[in-house]
């Protein structure tokens, strides 16, 4: 069968577990309403016109064409009068006709816009896992995001399926079946479950490629569906690993589908992409080799953080304000870690209506983890390239690593004055370990613009809590 001998590759029983629109469901739920039916979104922000859509409900995505994220002015209402959006329509060449209208206005009017509400879903995905550990040990799961995990379910198939004359096939969907239901039970969240005899991979190609569109919501990809179902995969950009840029460099070799792949020659795919090009040309013929028990973890070459700021950001000094609190933070991290960084890089988007491209610009500096220089450096990067505009998302990364111990002398250092400045950092960041960040904050925290106390309330970059927000009429 094709290019590989399947019967010398190595065999598992996986399960590949998603929440159905996680985030959208659990606030269904928490509402008392069908997550499957129900049109609601949850917007980050819904107050202004740049609202960022984190989820949505299955029915808000058929009604208005959307994915999970977008922005709230790409749709067709407006989110406050809940009115047809004549604008968005012309831009995406949408229809204007009366009906049309009616039917968006009708959806927007029972439409829910709800705040993200981060703590509540992070109980709602201790409460899966607890399921999932029912069936498998810790080491037998991998969280892939907050609502997806891998379950290798090998060890288990036996014990929860004990019946001897069915196949294994049968056995894993018996019990994927099973998990589904019990998470439904706890959570009222409906999963969507691609299994496999054979491999995380192909797990992972059944959720995305079958799984989702069947009415039980469940479907096995193994060995001896690679050349009916991984090779009819219609678009390079459906499989896992094949963006857009990759997609249009395996055109240029006359690759325009997953069998054109499969059965290229894999050394032309090493020479055009490197190692990448084999793993390419495996996966495609649903050959792969990892272990849930053992994931790869890459290794770690930098800190940052980045945030998209509430609003537009026009003064030079306050977008500086944030850019300063962002180092201070990301300094406090590699204090933590006991490195020092050699090079500082920071990222400046701007507002859609500035019409000006990014900023993006780096450094080399001498090995630091001192707060104050750290900032310095920020600062002066900003000030060597931004020449005005309104900023929306701002990001600083410290790279390049060495122990903290390393250091550069100079006979010009103050060594008694660095030593202080060591001693007050450590100090602080002792304090603020114990009692939180907001213990120990510099003045500058008062100011209308400084991001650093409410940062620090959010998990995930969103809201902890706090129902309510835009509910449109139910």
């Amino acid at each position: 069968m094709g290019n590989i001998q399947y019967d010398k590759e190595p065999k598992s029983d996986i399960a590949f577990i998603d929440m159905k629109s996680f985030y959208a469901s659990v606030e269904c739920v928490e509402r008392g309403l069908h997550p499957l039916y129900t049109s609601l979104c949850v917007m980050s922000r819904a107050d202004n016109a740049n609202g960022l859509i984190l989820a949505s409900s299955p029915t808000f995505k058929k009604v208005f064409g959307k994915d999970n994220v977008g922005r709230s002015y790409d749709l067709p209402f407006n989110i406050q009068t809940r009115r047809f959006n004549y604008y968005v329509a012309k831009r995406q060449n949408l229809p204007t006709n009366r009906e049309y209208v009616r039917f968006i206005e009708s959806w927007a009017r029972k439409t829910l816009i709800v705040p993200p509400r981060m703590s509540l879903y992070i109980e709602k995905n201790m409460i899966i896992h607890d399921i999932l550990q029912n069936y498998a040990p810790k080491e037998e799961i991998l969280p892939y995001s907050i609502d997806e995990s891998f379950i290798d379910l090998t060890r288990s198939l036996d014990y929860f399926a004990k019946r001897k004359n069915i196949s294994r096939r049968a056995k894993l969907d018996g019990i994927s079946e099973q998990i589904q239901r019990e998470i439904w039970k706890a959570t009222g969240v409906f999963s969507t479950v691609g299994m496999s005899n054979a491999n995380p991979l192909l797990a992972k190609l059944a959720l995305d490629n079958e799984a989702k569109y069947t009415p039980n919501m469940r479907a096995n990809w193994s060995y001896e569906d690679v050349e009916t179902k991984v090779w009819n995969i219609k678009k390079l950009t459906d499989f896992w690993g094949i963006g857009r840029r990759t997609a249009i460099r395996l055109e240029r070799m006359k690759i325009y589908s997953i069998r054109d792949l499969a059965n290229s020659n894999p050394e032309l795919l090493k020479q055009e992409f490197g190692v990448i090009g084999l793993q390419l040309w495996f996966h495609a013929n649903g050959v792969d080799e990892s272990d849930v028990r053992y994931p790869y973890k890459a290794k770690s070459t930098g800190l940052g953080n980045s945030q998209v700021l509430h609003k537009d950001y026009y003064k030079q000094s306050d977008i500086e304000l944030v850019l300063s609190e962002m180092a201070e933070q990301v300094a406090i991290r590699l204090r933590k870690a006991h490195k020092k960084t050699t090079s500082v890089a920071i990222s400046i988007g701007f507002s859609h209506t500035a019409e000006r491209s990014s900023i993006h610009v780096q450094r080399k500096v001498d090995p630091t983890q001192n707060t104050k220089v750290l900032i310095g450096h920020v600062i002066s990067l900003f000030r060597s390239k931004y020449n005005g505009g309104a900023v929306r998302n701002i990001a600083v990364r410290y790279n390049n690593f060495v122990d903290e111990k390393y250091a550069f002398i100079s006979l010009f250092d103050n060594f008694e004055q660095v030593e202080k400045e060591e001693t007050l950092e450590k100090t602080i960041d002792d304090v603020r370990e114990r009692f939180g960040f907001l213990s120990v904050q510099r003045a500058t925290v008062l100011k209308e613009n400084s991001r650093s106390k409410a940062r620090s309330q959010l998990i995930g970059g969103h809201a902890a809590g706090g129902a309510g927000g835009l509910d449109g009429l139910a």
